[in-house]
């Protein structure tokens, strides 16, 4: 008996992640040990330069968010999950009103990015300095000092919230199998244009792909997208 085209693509999907998930698997019990020396070498040189050369900047948007707000916090800090589920503190600039979260529930049924994330091109919570710093990737700075703690990498996927992991498939949980990033190569391939679907694929292809020459292309494409993107949010 003949299969219905959509019973035949969809067990087409099931063997696509099937064959994904064993190379991930594979790929990630295989890594190097001198590659993730390296790259943990890389991540605290890069890390402590960037906090260093940047800290002129790092004042001038502290200043500008104290004068939007005097009396609220300019970090803003979530709980973030990393490599093998484990959960950590992720630090940001402030970039929406403080009863963000709490503003959050009302808003999400006007998603604009299908899947287990939430996006929205214009958020009523952004503030004035908020929006220029999320445009301009700004405002993920201070994840340097994430990335000091070994919490996370400079490059690998983008850590979820709890609450996104918990409506994962056991396929998107694949993601997790490495350490978080501050960029990566989700983020310089379209960013929010892209689905969950996608972002998920892009972050597999990573795992199965990164190496040091890898990550270092994908730090020097960030570089030149904080400077000319236009589609963060």
């Amino acid at each position: 008996m003949a299969l219905s085209p959509l019973r035949k693509e969809s067990e087409m999907t099931i063997d696509s992640h099937l064959s994904i998930a064993q190379r991930v698997q594979a790929k990630t019990r295989s890594t190097k040990r001198t590659y993730l020396m390296i790259k943990r070498m890389m991540d605290l040189v890069g890390a402590a330069c960037g906090i260093l050369f940047l800290s002129p900047l790092l004042l001038v948007i502290t200043l500008l968010i104290k004068l939007e707000n005097p009396k609220a916090p300019v970090f803003f800090y979530q709980t973030r999950v990393g490599i093998n589920e484990k959960k950590f503190r992720m630090y940001k600039f402030r970039s929406m009103v403080p009863n963000a979260e709490d503003l959050l529930k009302d808003l999400l049924h006007k998603n604009e990015i299908e899947g287990a994330m939430f996006k929205m091109k214009h958020d009523p919570r952004i503030t004035t300095v908020g929006r220029f710093i999320r445009r301009t990737s700004i405002d993920e700075l201070p994840q340097l000092w994430n990335v000091v703690r070994g919490d996370m990498s400079l490059v690998g996927p983008r850590p979820p919230l709890p609450r996104e992991v918990a409506e994962y498939s056991s396929y998107d949980k694949l993601r997790l199998r490495v350490k978080p990033g501050c960029t990566g190569l989700w983020q310089v391939s379209g960013r929010n244009e892209l689905s969950f679907k996608e972002m998920v694929d892009l972050d597999l292809e990573y795992i199965e792909k990164r190496n040091v020459l890898f990550d270092l292309q994908i730090i020097a494409k960030t570089a030149k997208a904080m400077v000319g993107s236009d589609d963060a949010y």
